[in-house]
């Protein structure tokens, strides 16, 4: 799947790409900082239903949210964090286990322990206003 979006757009790029999701619960996103990351997820989860107030999880690693649906979504971010190891110490290796969907950035640093069938998401930047999203299963 090959998405260029603005900020505008953004709601129908993240409903596009929830169809993906029912090939796999665990995403993964590689982009520069500040390319919008956790925007795009916080769009993906708002489609998503979810009912708790949602938050950058720089500072947290690990954010979960729950659905209307009773869902749980797990919103992980390892920018923070220097290795697998202390990713694993941090309860990322479980949460990835636990059959939830998991939407982590910054995926490099747990490469290791990452399953085999995942949603891989790159975002570019275009322009000021535009992105670039290219999502393929592993």
């Amino acid at each position: 799947m090959e998405l260029i979006f603005t900020l505008k757009e953004l709601d129908n790029a993240a409903k596009q790409f929830i169809s993906l999701l029912s090939n796999s619960k665990i995403a993964v996103f590689y982009g520069e900082m500040g390319v919008g990351k956790t925007t795009f997820i916080h769009s993906v989860c708002t489609r998503m239903d979810v009912i708790d107030k949602m938050s950058s999880p720089t500072y947290a690693i690990i954010n979960q949210y729950k659905t209307i649906n009773e869902s749980i979504i797990n919103h992980i971010d390892l920018y923070r964090l220097k290795d697998t190891e202390e990713a694993i110490q941090a309860g990322v290796e479980d949460t990835i286990n636990s059959g939830d969907f998991c939407f982590i950035e910054w995926p490099e640093k747990i490469a290791i322990i990452l399953p085999s069938y995942i949603i891989k998401v790159s975002i570019d930047i275009i322009n000021d206003t535009t992105r670039k999203l290219i999502a393929k299963f592993t």
